[in-house]
């Protein structure tokens, strides 16, 4: 269980488990930035539907598949990265595609590079901080590359789709449930190359009670600034409207100011109780703007984004 904790790539759980669920989300866009896709392979182990699944996005046009397989269809290696789900293979270096049901046909093989990863220290295995060590947490999260170069070409229905000199990001989730709101931004297709950025707010129940959790990073010039409630940051500012998310957190040295604009979205599948039975919204094509500074208001860093992944769960504004 220690070494797990420690690498959260891998699998946390294992096949006897009873109302859990594991998914990892793999995002390419194409260097014209006109093609984005995202596949989230994982299991689901509820008592009414065991299986495992690939969940396919198409952040352009915002449509969804949802691929189901028998749970034994689910292979996995212990010591790294390397997920097997019919005949389509997901690790942290490349994916290989062989998928298909009455809607879509995916085959194809891509490759990454130049990947970078989050930091992790012995107090701190992940994004979540030393929340990692925490059992019966209802969702854990984690980033598995900040970013990596792709290189290869997929088939989609028939189409061929080039993503050499594209953008690729890896992050996954395991637990019981998602929360039962909160907010997601995720984009690493910024003018500044190798920029990253992500961040979640989430209400989180614990012991009969919940808090008001968040994750953050942003990722530019070979550096990373962490805003996370575990480092006592804060989120000082946030608000939406029909076109716009604006969010503001600091913690002790820096301020950053997001704005997203809102473009089109596309229904996904997310899980309750283990079971992949709750409809959400997800867009990967809205917009980003950010403004890094110091808490003297001296400029680190000011940037846009595109084909940024965005969800939205309403209900975490009314904690604001």
């Amino acid at each position: 269980m220690a070494v797990k904790i420690l690498h959260p790539e891998l699998f946390q759980g294992n096949l006897k488990k009873k109302r859990y669920f594991e998914g990892w989300y793999f995002k390419h866009v194409s260097n014209d930035l006109n093609h984005v896709f995202s596949f989230i392979p994982g299991i689901s182990l509820s008592d009414d539907d065991p299986h495992s699944f690939i969940q396919v996005i198409n952040g352009i046009t915002g449509k969804t598949n949802y691929i189901t397989y028998p749970v034994n269809a689910f292979l996995w290696e212990k010591n790294k990265l390397s997920l097997k789900i019919g005949d389509s293979i997901f690790t942290d270096k490349y994916i290989n595609l062989n998928l298909e049901n009455e809607e879509i046909k995916v085959t194809g093989r891509l490759e990454y590079s130049n990947i970078v990863k989050y930091p992790k220290t012995l107090l701190s295995p992940g994004i979540m901080g030393w929340y990692s060590y925490i059992p019966f947490m209802e969702c854990k999260h984690g980033i598995v590359s900040v970013n990596h170069d792709l290189h290869g070409k997929i088939s989609v229905n028939g189409s061929l789709i080039d993503f050499d000199n594209g953008k690729g990001y890896i992050e996954k989730d395991w637990g019981v449930s998602f929360p039962e709101a909160w907010i997601w931004m995720q984009s690493n297709s910024f003018m500044e190359h190798g920029t990253s950025f992500t961040l979640s707010i989430a209400k989180i129940p614990w012991m009969g009670r919940y808090f008001i959790g968040f994750i953050a990073f942003l990722y530019f010039n070979k550096k990373f600034y962490l805003f996370s409630t575990y480092n006592k940051s804060i989120v000082s500012y946030l608000n939406h409207n029909k076109e716009t998310v604006d969010v503001s957190v600091r913690n002790k040295k820096y301020i950053l100011k997001i704005r997203v604009s809102k473009n089109s979205f596309g229904d996904l599948v997310a899980p309750v109780s283990g079971e992949m039975s709750r409809c959400i919204k997800e867009s990967i094509d809205s917009e980003i703007h950010l403004r890094l500074s110091d808490i003297n208001n001296n400029l680190e860093y000011e940037g846009s984004g595109k084909n940024v992944g965005l969800e939205i769960i309403d209900k975490i504004f009314d904690y604001f």
